[in-house]
Protein backbone atom coordinates (compact mmCIF):
# COMPACT_ATOMS: atom_id res chain seq x y z
CA UNK A 1 0.00 0.00 0.00
CA UNK A 2 3.26 2.38 0.25
CA UNK A 3 2.85 2.98 -3.49
CA UNK A 4 -0.46 4.65 -2.80
CA UNK A 5 0.94 6.76 0.38
CA UNK A 6 3.28 7.94 -1.69
CA UNK A 7 1.21 9.25 -4.86
CA UNK A 8 -0.99 10.94 -2.37
CA UNK A 9 1.95 12.88 -0.46
CA UNK A 10 2.94 13.80 -3.96
CA UNK A 11 -0.22 15.05 -5.02
CA UNK A 12 -0.74 17.10 -2.01
CA UNK A 13 3.04 17.99 -2.45
CA UNK A 14 1.94 19.65 -6.32
CA UNK A 15 -1.06 21.21 -4.80
CA UNK A 16 0.31 23.05 -2.18
CA UNK A 17 3.06 24.24 -4.60
CA UNK A 18 0.04 25.47 -6.92
CA UNK A 19 -1.75 27.38 -4.19
CA UNK A 20 2.05 28.60 -2.66
CA UNK A 21 3.26 30.01 -6.04
CA UNK A 22 0.23 31.41 -7.73
CA UNK A 23 1.16 29.50 -10.83
CA UNK A 24 -1.43 29.24 -13.84
CA UNK A 25 -4.01 27.05 -12.63
CA UNK A 26 -4.48 25.38 -16.22
CA UNK A 27 -0.69 24.57 -16.37
CA UNK A 28 -0.32 23.43 -13.22
CA UNK A 29 -3.44 21.39 -13.80
CA UNK A 30 -2.13 19.96 -16.70
CA UNK A 31 0.98 19.01 -14.81
CA UNK A 32 -0.61 17.44 -11.72
CA UNK A 33 -2.37 15.08 -14.04
CA UNK A 34 0.50 14.13 -16.52
CA UNK A 35 2.07 13.17 -12.83
CA UNK A 36 -1.26 11.26 -11.42
CA UNK A 37 -0.87 8.97 -14.25
CA UNK A 38 2.69 8.49 -14.65
CA UNK A 39 2.28 7.45 -10.59
CA UNK A 40 -0.61 5.51 -12.13
CA UNK A 41 1.27 3.65 -14.56
CA UNK A 42 3.79 2.69 -11.89
CA UNK A 43 0.99 1.77 -9.43
CA UNK A 44 0.32 -0.45 -12.08
CA UNK A 45 3.34 -2.02 -12.46
CA UNK A 46 3.67 -2.81 -8.66
CA UNK A 47 0.66 -4.23 -8.69
CA UNK A 48 1.07 -6.18 -11.33
CA UNK A 49 4.17 -7.45 -9.62
CA UNK A 50 2.34 -8.16 -6.60
CA UNK A 51 -0.42 -10.35 -8.66
CA UNK A 52 2.75 -12.80 -10.77
CA UNK A 53 4.41 -13.07 -7.01
CA UNK A 54 1.06 -14.68 -6.11
CA UNK A 55 0.57 -16.87 -9.08
CA UNK A 56 4.09 -17.42 -8.41
CA UNK A 57 3.33 -18.65 -4.49
CA UNK A 58 0.01 -20.40 -6.03
CA UNK A 59 2.35 -22.64 -8.18
CA UNK A 60 4.40 -23.66 -5.26
CA UNK A 61 1.93 -24.10 -3.31
CA UNK A 62 0.22 -26.64 -6.00
CA UNK A 63 3.75 -27.58 -6.70
CA UNK A 64 4.07 -28.96 -2.61
CA UNK A 65 0.49 -30.51 -2.79
CA UNK A 66 1.42 -32.58 -5.90
CA UNK A 67 4.37 -33.77 -4.34
CA UNK A 68 2.80 -34.70 -1.11
CA UNK A 69 0.22 -36.79 -3.36
CA UNK A 70 2.57 -38.33 -4.84
CA UNK A 71 4.97 -39.31 -1.77
CA UNK A 72 1.42 -40.55 -0.39
CA UNK A 73 0.99 -42.92 -3.38
CA UNK A 74 4.40 -43.96 -3.38
CA UNK A 75 3.61 -44.62 0.42
CA UNK A 76 0.85 -47.18 -0.57
CA UNK A 77 2.78 -49.19 -3.47
CA UNK A 78 5.27 -49.77 -0.77
CA UNK A 79 2.77 -51.05 1.85
CA UNK A 80 0.98 -52.67 -1.04
CA UNK A 81 4.44 -54.64 -1.48
CA UNK A 82 5.19 -55.49 2.00
CA UNK A 83 7.85 -52.51 2.93
CA UNK A 84 7.07 -51.00 5.59
CA UNK A 85 10.34 -49.06 5.92
CA UNK A 86 9.93 -47.78 2.82
CA UNK A 87 6.79 -46.63 3.78
CA UNK A 88 7.64 -44.80 6.77
CA UNK A 89 10.25 -42.99 4.73
CA UNK A 90 7.49 -42.11 1.81
CA UNK A 91 5.70 -40.87 4.64
CA UNK A 92 8.08 -38.67 6.22
CA UNK A 93 8.80 -37.48 2.75
CA UNK A 94 5.14 -36.57 2.32
CA UNK A 95 4.99 -34.82 5.98
CA UNK A 96 7.82 -32.56 4.65
CA UNK A 97 5.67 -31.51 1.78
CA UNK A 98 2.55 -30.96 3.48
CA UNK A 99 4.18 -28.69 5.80
CA UNK A 100 5.47 -27.05 3.09
CA UNK A 101 1.96 -26.53 1.72
CA UNK A 102 0.62 -25.18 4.30
CA UNK A 103 3.56 -22.65 4.80
CA UNK A 104 2.75 -21.79 0.86
CA UNK A 105 -0.80 -21.46 1.45
CA UNK A 106 -0.72 -18.93 4.45
CA UNK A 107 2.02 -16.93 2.26
CA UNK A 108 -0.64 -17.25 -0.54
CA UNK A 109 -3.66 -16.07 0.98
CA UNK A 110 -2.24 -13.39 2.47
CA UNK A 111 -0.53 -12.43 -1.01
CA UNK A 112 -3.92 -13.08 -2.75
CA UNK A 113 -5.73 -10.85 0.03
CA UNK A 114 -2.93 -7.85 -0.20
CA UNK A 115 -3.05 -8.31 -3.87
CA UNK A 116 -7.02 -7.49 -3.76
CA UNK A 117 -6.64 -4.55 -1.87
CA UNK A 118 -4.18 -2.98 -4.01
CA UNK A 119 -6.93 -3.86 -7.15
CA UNK A 120 -9.56 -2.12 -5.09
CA UNK A 121 -6.87 1.03 -4.41
CA UNK A 122 -6.00 1.39 -7.59
CA UNK A 123 -9.64 1.46 -9.31
CA UNK A 124 -9.66 4.01 -6.39
CA UNK A 125 -7.27 5.79 -7.58
CA UNK A 126 -8.06 5.23 -11.31
CA UNK A 127 -11.51 6.57 -11.12
CA UNK A 128 -10.27 9.66 -8.85
CA UNK A 129 -7.86 10.64 -11.77
CA UNK A 130 -10.94 9.81 -14.69
CA UNK A 131 -12.69 12.59 -12.49
CA UNK A 132 -10.39 15.15 -12.30
CA UNK A 133 -9.38 14.80 -15.40
CA UNK A 134 -12.96 15.94 -15.85
CA UNK A 135 -13.03 18.66 -13.44
CA UNK A 136 -9.79 19.78 -14.88
CA UNK A 137 -11.57 22.14 -17.71
CA UNK A 138 -14.04 23.25 -14.93
CA UNK A 139 -11.49 24.32 -12.34
CA UNK A 140 -9.71 25.94 -15.89
CA UNK A 141 -12.55 28.34 -16.24
CA UNK A 142 -13.50 29.17 -13.12
CA UNK A 143 -9.75 30.03 -12.25
CA UNK A 144 -9.78 32.24 -15.75
CA UNK A 145 -13.15 34.26 -14.27
CA UNK A 146 -11.58 34.56 -10.82
CA UNK A 147 -8.12 36.11 -12.75
CA UNK A 148 -10.38 38.48 -14.61
CA UNK A 149 -12.37 39.74 -11.91
CA UNK A 150 -9.10 40.24 -10.14
CA UNK A 151 -7.79 42.18 -12.72
CA UNK A 152 -11.19 44.11 -12.90
CA UNK A 153 -10.59 44.58 -9.46
CA UNK A 154 -6.98 45.66 -9.61
CA UNK A 155 -8.03 48.66 -12.42
CA UNK A 156 -10.80 49.85 -9.75
CA UNK A 157 -8.24 50.22 -7.11
CA UNK A 158 -5.76 51.37 -9.06
CA UNK A 159 -8.55 54.07 -10.56
CA UNK A 160 -9.60 54.38 -6.77
CA UNK A 161 -6.31 55.22 -5.76
CA UNK A 162 -4.81 57.53 -8.95
CA UNK A 163 -7.02 59.34 -10.99
CA UNK A 164 -4.33 61.12 -12.74
CA UNK A 165 -5.29 59.85 -16.14
CA UNK A 166 -8.88 60.25 -15.48
CA UNK A 167 -8.18 64.06 -14.21
CA UNK A 168 -5.75 64.56 -17.55
CA UNK A 169 -9.14 63.42 -19.68
CA UNK A 170 -11.41 65.33 -18.12
CA UNK A 171 -8.77 68.68 -18.08
CA UNK A 172 -8.49 68.25 -22.05
CA UNK A 173 -12.54 67.48 -22.49
CA UNK A 174 -12.75 71.01 -20.94
CA UNK A 175 -10.00 72.70 -23.19
CA UNK A 176 -11.80 71.15 -26.16
CA UNK A 177 -14.88 72.75 -24.78
CA UNK A 178 -13.05 76.23 -24.16
CA UNK A 179 -11.97 76.20 -27.50
CA UNK A 180 -15.54 75.51 -29.08
CA UNK A 181 -16.35 78.23 -26.86
CA UNK A 182 -13.55 80.55 -28.51
CA UNK A 183 -14.43 79.57 -31.67
CA UNK A 184 -17.97 80.13 -31.83
CA UNK A 185 -17.13 84.01 -30.06
CA UNK A 186 -14.85 84.88 -32.97
CA UNK A 187 -17.30 83.94 -35.45
CA UNK A 188 -19.87 85.65 -33.32
CA UNK A 189 -17.65 88.84 -33.40
CA UNK A 190 -16.88 88.82 -37.09
CA UNK A 191 -20.30 88.55 -37.91
CA UNK A 192 -21.54 91.32 -35.91
CA UNK A 193 -18.37 93.40 -37.14
CA UNK A 194 -19.29 93.13 -40.92
CA UNK A 195 -22.95 93.78 -40.02
CA UNK A 196 -21.84 96.83 -37.73
CA UNK A 197 -19.76 97.90 -41.53
CA UNK A 198 -22.84 97.38 -43.76
CA UNK A 199 -24.80 99.92 -41.56
CA UNK A 200 -22.68 102.55 -41.21
CA UNK A 201 -22.14 102.27 -45.34
CA UNK A 202 -25.22 102.59 -45.54
CA UNK A 203 -25.91 105.54 -43.23
CA UNK A 204 -23.14 107.14 -44.68
CA UNK A 205 -24.85 107.46 -47.84
CA UNK A 206 -27.88 108.27 -46.34
CA UNK A 207 -26.60 110.92 -44.22
CA UNK A 208 -24.49 111.98 -48.18
CA UNK A 209 -28.54 111.43 -50.32
CA UNK A 210 -29.94 113.90 -47.29
CA UNK A 211 -27.18 116.61 -47.37
CA UNK A 212 -27.71 116.55 -51.26
CA UNK A 213 -31.34 117.18 -50.78
CA UNK A 214 -30.96 120.39 -48.73
CA UNK A 215 -28.30 122.22 -51.25
CA UNK A 216 -30.66 121.21 -54.09
CA UNK A 217 -33.62 123.09 -52.09
CA UNK A 218 -31.31 125.85 -50.79
CA UNK A 219 -30.26 126.26 -54.23
CA UNK A 220 -33.47 126.45 -56.31
CA UNK A 221 -35.04 128.87 -52.82
CA UNK A 222 -31.99 130.95 -53.97
CA UNK A 223 -32.75 130.66 -57.67
CA UNK A 224 -36.28 132.14 -57.08
CA UNK A 225 -34.73 135.03 -55.34
CA UNK A 226 -33.07 136.49 -57.79
CA UNK A 227 -34.86 139.41 -60.42
CA UNK A 228 -35.70 137.62 -63.82
CA UNK A 229 -33.56 138.45 -66.59
CA UNK A 230 -35.38 140.38 -69.72
CA UNK A 231 -35.82 138.93 -72.52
Amino acid sequence: MGIFSRLKTLIASNINDVINKAEKPEKMLNQLLIEMNEQLIESKKAVALAIADEKKLEREMQNQEAQAGEWERKAVLAVQAGKDDLAKEALLRKQEYDNAFGEYKKQWEAQKNSVGQLKEALRELQNKIEEAQRKKNLLIARAKRAEAQQKIQSTISSVSGNRTAFDAFDRMAQKVDQMEAQAEAAKELEDFSSGSDLEKRFAELEKSDASADIMLLELKEKMKALPEKPE
